[in-house]
């Protein structure tokens, strides 16, 4: 459409703005460390996609790292009710608990996160670790809990 016709008016129809790509800016801006940012671009992508579980995996991870605990949960928890198998979320869940004190729904997530754990190389070590961790709370002998990982 020229100029002259979207000055005059037209019987076209204007093209419809792209959407911007909420979620990939996101991580741009949290691979830069930008985690505020990044969170109000994961909030933008939820108003598109509610039920985006990368967005809320993502969105509870950029919380954690802000401090912002509560919220962190939140968005795990919202994650495990779309899809109650998710071994991410039931991993970093249990560890956010184990900072709350809550050993029993740590121990419940972990044992989640083992009965479903991702597959490949570097799973081998989240594994480890919540079998670690899953082991010290079952059998504590007064030494801490392993710190999370991530």
């Amino acid at each position: 459409m020229s100029w002259f016709t979207r000055l005059l008016g037209s019987s076209e129809i204007p093209p419809k703005p792209q959407r911007l790509d909420y979620l990939n800016e996101a991580l741009v801006l949290e691979r830069q460390g930008d985690y505020d940012a990044a969170l109000t671009s994961y909030r933008l992508a939820l108003r598109d996609t509610p039920d985006d579980l990368r967005v809320l995996q993502n969105m509870a991870i950029a919380f954690s790292r802000t401090g912002r605990l509560d919220e962190a949960v939140r968005a795990y928890r919202r994650s495990l009710e779309l899809d109650p198998t998710l071994s991410g979320a039931h991993y970093g869940l249990a560890f956010l608990l184990i900072k709350r004190g809550d050993t029993g729904g740590a121990e419940k997530h972990l044992q989640a996160f083992l009965t479903q754990p991702p597959a490949g190389e570097e799973a081998e070590r989240w594994i480890r670790h919540a079998q670690s961790t899953l082991e010290t709370l079952r059998h504590p002998t007064g030494g801490a809990l392993p710190a999370s990982e991530g």
